[in-house]
């Protein structure tokens, strides 16, 4: 497999995973109906909660009128295509693993924002008394996404930047 194979591969999973949670939770644990913010499980270090994000990463832009959720959803396409491009050009495993992470997850929000308007949340950790943001499958296959690029950035320094220049001279 290529390196864009394997960047290709993780987008879907991550994107499968994320709406099949979401699926599962929503309709069949009943969650749709459940107010926002509303606690259903409760264990020492993880809480299922019911909490919809109407804008980005800690509710920033919150967008409740059908234009703001467009502009939403398009500036969450450009970023998409742009990483995308980025993906379809890099040959580093890691990197396009990174990269497919985050391109799976982002899409994994934007099919939540465009069919409910908002992003749907569920899993709250808690851990040494330190109560953490609601999150999906989605915002997590991002921060490993993002873990990766991070990781590629150090073990590689310079390649990705060079390599991208290079290729659009």
């Amino acid at each position: 497999m290529s390196a864009r194979d394997w960047g290709l591969a993780s987008a879907a999973i991550a994107l499968f995973a994320d709406q099949a949670s979401k699926l599962v939770l929503l309709y069949g644990f009943g969650l749709m109906s459940v107010m926002s913010g509303a606690r259903i499980l409760t264990t020492p270090v993880l809480d299922l909660v019911m909490a919809w994000n109407s804008g980005v990463s800690f509710s920033f832009f919150s967008a409740h009128s059908h234009a703001g959720i467009a502009l939403l959803a398009a500036v969450e396409t450009v970023g998409i295509c742009a990483l995308a491009l980025w993906l379809w050009r890099t040959q580093r495993p890691a990197l396009s693993l990174g990269l497919g992470l985050v391109i799976g997850g982002a899409l994994g929000n934007l099919v939540d924002r465009l069919v409910y308007g908002r992003v749907a949340d569920f899993f709250d950790l808690h851990l040494f008394g330190r109560d953490f943001f609601a999150c999906n499958l989605a915002d997590v296959a991002i921060s490993l996404g993002v873990l990766l690029l991070l990781l590629d950035a150090a073990t590689e320094p310079g390649k990705s930047a060079g390599r991208l220049q290079r290729e659009t001279e």
